[in-house]
């Protein structure tokens, strides 16, 4: 890891599509870090993190059909500060 003060870096945030995953840039207080890009191809997800992740994906499926539906959209009552879809995610992680 190298910490940089360079004003081409600090302030900015690189998608790892830009940088072809070769490495990424951290905040840390006032600091910006540039670490190699973590190798995470020999991690394997328990059960439970699979359930999880797929139990996600399909919130977010309900979310955006939600706000797909103008209708649905109109009707749905957003938590105050956040969005519907935000919100669709949350109830349907709720249940």
């Amino acid at each position: 890891m190298a910490i940089t003060n360079n004003p081409l870096l600090t302030g900015y945030k690189i998608s790892p599509g830009v940088t072809n995953k070769q490495f990424i840039l951290k905040k840390r207080k006032n600091c910006t870090i540039i670490s190699k890009y973590p190798d995470m191809s020999k991690v394997i997800p328990s059960a439970a993190q699979i359930r999880e992740k797929s139990r996600f994906a399909e919130a977010v499926k309900y979310a955006k059909s939600i706000v797909n539906d103008p209708i649905l959209k109109a009707g749905y009552k957003a938590r105050p500060g956040s969005t519907v879809y935000h919100s669709a995610i949350k109830d349907y992680l709720d249940r």
